[in-house]
């Protein structure tokens, strides 16, 4: 979760955005938001959602930080090869990652489901 986070911080600093920033847009208190990246409180799948938008970012991208530099590489030798020995690398480094990642997704798609839910039984009780 450190790199997720060191992620995140970083993509707000190269948008120039402060923690108040954060906080503000995602409507929890400055110390909250900063509490958050320091790791002294968890992140939620709800707030990773919620920080990944106001980043403008695809969620997964605060998971992945070697994705872009693989496919920016140059091919020089034996292209193919390398790429995919990246990815192979990738895969070995991040597998705890990846599978957080899997949960996360699993969870954001619960969330979903159970937001659905209360909106159609809203809208047949109107």
């Amino acid at each position: 979760m450190e790199k997720v986070l060191n992620k995140i911080r970083d993509i707000r600093k190269e948008k120039g955005l402060s923690l108040e920033n954060m906080a503000d847009e995602l409507e929890i208190s400055h110390t909250a938001y900063r509490k958050i990246e320091n790791s002294q409180s968890k992140l939620t799948v709800e707030r990773l959602i919620g920080i990944a938008e106001i980043l403008e970012v695809p969620t997964g991208e605060l998971f992945d930080e070697k994705a872009s530099r693989i496919y920016n590489q140059t091919n020089k030798d034996g292209g193919t090869f390398i790429v995919y020995q990246e990815f192979k690398d990738l895969y070995q480094e991040n597998k705890e990652l990846t599978q957080s990642y899997v949960e996360s997704l699993k969870a954001e798609n619960e969330f979903l489901k159970k937001m659905l839910d209360k909106s159609t039984v809203q809208r047949f009780k109107a």
